[in-house]
C-alpha cells in the first residue's frame, strides 16, 4: 500500500505541474485531492485486508483516469476515441472513494465486521481455481479471492457506466418520439440500446457466476475455521460448562453464510460492499448528470436560479428520510439478535425431542414436552410480534416515502417542460437521474431492516469468537496436565484441587498415583466429584489447580456412561473417533464378539441413528468394542457398564483384561461387585472442610 501511495503522490505532483503549465485550475483540484488520496493510501497499510482491496482499486483508478484527464488537456488523447472519454470528474470520484474507504475502516462497527472477514484474506492456504478455457492452477487462496473481488468491482463499475450511457439513450429516445423522428427512433433502438443491453446482461451473468464461486469458497473456508476453533482444544466442551454462545450449530451453519452473502434472507458483508460501491458510483455519476440537467431550474415561485437545484432537493429529501428511518427502526438490531436465538432454541428443542423419542414415550412425557415446546415457541411469537410492531411503523414511513419520491422530479421539471424550455427526453432523463441520486442517498432507508438483521448476525459471530477465545484461554486454567519422563509410566496427581464452575473446591488429590497396567476402582457417593476428577485427569476440566504428570506419548480413552454414537454406518460408530476405514472387518468382528455383540458383525455398513436403535446396554458394549480396537494406554470407565447385568459386566471386564493387558484401567462405579474386578479400590470421603479426598 505504501508503494501505491507513493505512486498516487507522484501523480499528484504531475497533475500540479500540468496545472502550472496549462493554467487549468481543474488540474490543481485533481492534484489536491490526489495528494490526500496518496496520504490515505499510504496509511491504509494498517487497515483491514478486505478493505485494502477497495483502496487499491480506487487509488489505481485515480492514477489511470487522472492520466487520461491530463492527456485530454494536453491534447494527446486520440480524436477517434473521443466518444469513449470518461467524465472529467472520474479521477476525483475514485480518489474520494479511496479516501472514504480509509475513513470508514477505522469505525468500530466496521472493524468488528472486517475482523471476521479478514481471516479469509489473511490466511496462507493454497487453493485451486480455473479460468475457462484454461486448465486449473494452484495459488494462495487469498490471492484467488482478491482477484475475484477486484474483477467483481470492475465489472460492477462497468455496469454503472452502461447504466449512465443508457440514460442518455433514454433522453434521445423520448426526444425522437416527441419529434416523431422514425429514423432516429429505430437507429437508437437497434444500434444503441440493443448492444448495450446485451453487454449488460452478459456482464450480469458473469458477475453472478464469479460472485457465487467467491461466496462458496469464502463460506467453505470460514466454516472450516470456526469448526476447527470450536472443536480445537476441547473449546466446545468448556463453552458448554458456562453456557456461553447459545446454539453454536446455528452460528456456524447459518450465521457464517448470512455474514458473507446473506443467503436468501438479505445481504452479507460482500454483497453490502459491492452494493455500496454500485450505490456510490451511481450517486456520483448521476449526480453529475442531474447537476448539469437542473442547472437552469429556478427556485419555485421565484426567478432565482440555483446551480444543481434538483441535486440539493434530492440531498435534503434523502437526509430527512434517513434520519426518520433510523429513529423509527433502531430497535430492530436487538430484536433480530433475539429472534435468531429464540428460533434456534425452538429448533434445538425439536431436534432433542427426536433424539430422546423412546425415553419420552416410555415416560408418557408428551404432555410435558408439548408444554415446553409451547413455551419456547411462545418466545418466538413474542419476538415476532415485537418485530412486526417496529416493522409496521418503518414500512408505513418507507412506503409513503417511496410513493412520493418518483413524483418530486416531475413536480419541479414539469413547469419548464410546459413552458417549452426543455423537451420530453430531458424531463425523462432528469426524473431518471433524480431517482438514481435519491435512491443512492436513501440507501439506509431502503436497506435499514436488512442492515439491522446483518448487524445482529455480526454481533452473534463476534460473541461466538469471544466465547471460543475465552474457552481457549480457560485451557490454561484448572489442574495442569503435562507429559513427564520421570513417572515410570504412571500418572501422578500432586496438590490437585478440582473446583466447580462457581469456584467451590470439590475434590483434593495429593500424591495420588496410578501405575502403568494396574486397574483401580473409584467409588463414593453421588456428587463426590468422581467423574469430575476423571475429566481433570483427561485435561478437559478448566477449574481448579495442581499438577497431573502423565507418561509421554500416552493415549487415553474415556468411556462415559452414555457413549456418543455418530449417525451413519455402524462401522463408523464402532471405529469412532478413528476414521471408518481404520480397522478391518475381521478386527471389528473380533472386538464385537469380545463385547458380546456378535449379532452386529453383519451390519457394519448399515446406516442408522444408532443412538436410538441400540439399547443402553448395547451402546455401552459398543463403546467397549471401540476401546478394544483402539488399545489405549489409559482406559477410564465412568460408569461405562452401569446398564449391564452383573454377569455381562464380568464378561466385559474379563475381555478388557485379556485383550488390553498393558492398559491402565480406572473405573468409576457404585456396584460392590466391581471391587473384585479391580486390583485397587479408592473411596471418595469428605475431609473436615467437606472436600472429598480419594482414600
Amino acid at each position: 500500500m505504501k508503494a501505491l501511495g507513493g505512486a498516487v503522490g507522484a501523480f499528484a505532483i504531475l497533475a500540479a505541474l500540468g496545472g502550472a503549465q496549462t493554467g487549468d485550475s481543474f488540474l490543481y483540484v485533481i492534484a489536491a485531492v490526489s495528494a490526500i488520496c496518496a496520504a490515505s493510501t499510504w496509511a491504509s497499510a494498517g487497515i483491514s485486508s478486505f478493505l485494502k482491496i477497495f483502496v487499491a482499486i480506487f487509488s489505481t483508478e485515480t492514477i489511470l483516469f487522472g492520466l487520461v484527464a491530463i492527456g485530454v488537456r494536453e491534447g494527446i488523447w486520440p480524436d477517434r476515441f473521443k466518444d469513449f472519454l470518461p467524465p472529467d470528474s472520474l479521477p476525483l470520484t475514485v480518489a474520494m472513494f479511496s479516501i472514504l474507504v480509509f475513513v470508514v475502516a477505522n469505525r468500530p462497527v466496521v472493524r468488528e465486521m472486517t475482523g471476521i472477514a479478514d481471516r479469509y484474506f489473511n490466511q496462507g492456504e493454497t487453493g485451486t481455481a480455473r479460468i475457462w478455457p484454461l486448465p486449473p492452477f494452484a495459488a494462495l487462496e487469498r490471492r484467488i479471492a482478491v482477484a475475484m473481488v477486484v474483477f467483481l468491482v470492475l465489472i460492477n463499475q462497468a455496469q454503472v457506466a452502461i447504466t449512465v450511457r443508457l440514460s442518455f439513450f433514454n433522453r434521445d429516445f423520448f426526444n425522437a418520439i416527441q419529434e416523431k423522428n422514425a429514423g432516429a427512433f429505430w437507429q437508437l433502438l437497434l444500434w444503441v440500446f440493443t448492444p448495450w443491453a446485451f453487454i449488460y446482461v452478459f456482464s450480469a451473468v458473469i458477475e453472478f457466476v464469479v460472485q457465487s464461486m467467491l461466496v462458496i469458497r469464502w463460506r467453505r473456508w470460514l466454516t472450516d475455521f470456526y469448526i476447527r476453533h470450536w472443536l480445537g482444544d476441547h473449546a466446545h466442551y468448556r463453552m458448554s460448562l458456562v453456557g456461553a454462545a447459545d446454539n453454536p450449530d446455528q452460528r456456524i451453519q447459518e450465521d457464517v453464510n448470512r455474514f458473507i452473502d446473506g443467503g436468501s434472507l438479505g445481504y452479507g458483508i460482500y454483497s453490502y460492499s459491492i452494493l455500496l460501491i454500485a450505490t456510490l458510483s451511481s450517486l456520483v455519476s448521476f449526480a453529475i448528470v442531474l447537476w448539469n440537467l437542473s442547472g437552469n431550474y429556478a427556485f419555485p415561485g421565484t426567478t432565482i436560479v440555483i446551480p444543481g437545484f434538483l441535486f440539493w432537493v434530492a440531498l435534503i429529501y434523502a437526509t430527512i428520510g434517513t434520519l426518520i428511518t433510523h429513529f423509527i427502526g433502531r430497535a430492530l438490531v436487538k430484536l433480530y439478535f433475539i429472534r435468531q436465538r429464540v428460533e434456534a432454541d425452538f429448533r434445538f428443542s425439536l431436534a432433542r425431542l427426536r433424539e430422546y423419542a423412546e425415553q419420552v414415550a416410555l415416560l408418557s412425557g408428551e404432555g410435558a414436552e408439548q408444554a415446553s415446546l409451547a413455551h419456547r415457541f411462545g418466545a418466538v411469537i413474542s419476538n415476532y410480534l415485537e418485530i412486526v410492531q417496529n416493522r409496521k411503523k418503518l414500512m408505513a414511513f418507507t412506503s409513503l416515502y417511496g410513493q412520493i419520491s418518483p413524483i418530486i422530479p416531475y413536480v419541479f421539471a414539469a413547469p419548464f417542460y410546459f413552458a417549452g424550455k426543455i423537451q420530453l427526453g430531458i424531463m425523462s432523463q432528469t426524473a431518471g437521474a433524480f431517482g438514481r441520486v435519491e435512491g443512492a442517498l436513501t440507501f439506509f432507508v431502503t436497506y435499514y431492516a436488512s442492515l439491522a438483521d446483518f448487524k445482529a448476525v455480526v454481533d452473534r459471530l463476534a460473541s461466538f469468537d469471544a466465547s471460543i477465545a475465552a474457552a481457549q484461554s480457560s485451557a490454561q486454567n484448572g489442574p495442569r496436565v503435562a507429559p513427564s519422563a520421570t513417572t515410570g509410566g504412571a500418572v501422578e496427581l500432586n496438590h490437585v484441587q478440582v473446583a466447580l464452575p462457581d469456584g467451590r473446591t470439590i475434590v483434593k488429590a495429593d500424591g495420588l498415583r496410578f501405575a502403568r497396567g494396574e486397574s483401580a476402582l473409584i467409588t463414593g457417593p453421588s456428587g463426590s466429584g468422581k467423574s469430575t476428577l476423571l475429566r481433570a485427569t483427561s485435561g478437559i476440566w478448566p477449574y481448579g489447580s495442581g499438577d497431573i504428570a502423565t507418561p509421554e506419548g500416552v493415549h487415553a480413552l474415556v468411556l462415559p456412561q452414555r457413549p456418543y454414537l455418530p449417525n451413519g454406518s455402524l462401522r463408523a460408530a464402532v471405529s469412532y473417533p478413528s476414521e471408518p476405514g481404520a480397522y478391518t472387518d475381521e478386527e471389528i468382528g473380533v472386538a464385537l464378539d469380545a463385547a458380546r455383540l456378535p449379532a452386529l458383525k453383519d451390519r457394519l455398513d448399515d446406516v442408522d441413528a444408532w443412538s436410538q436403535r441400540l439399547s443402553g446396554g448395547e451402546q455401552q458394549r459398543l463403546a467397549i468394542a471401540r476401546a478394544l480396537l483402539a488399545k489405549p494406554d489409559w482406559l477410564l470407565l465412568d460408569e461405562a457398564t452401569a446398564a449391564l447385568d452383573e454377569q455381562l459386566e464380568l464378561e466385559v471386564y474379563r475381555a478388557i483384561a485379556e485383550r488390553l493387558p498393558n492398559t491402565t484401567i480406572v473405573s468409576i462405579g457404585h456396584r460392590s461387585t466391581l471391587k473384585a474386578l479391580h486390583k485397587r479400590h479408592l473411596d471418595m470421603r469428605p475431609d473436615a472442610e467437606g472436600v472429598y479426598v480419594p482414600q
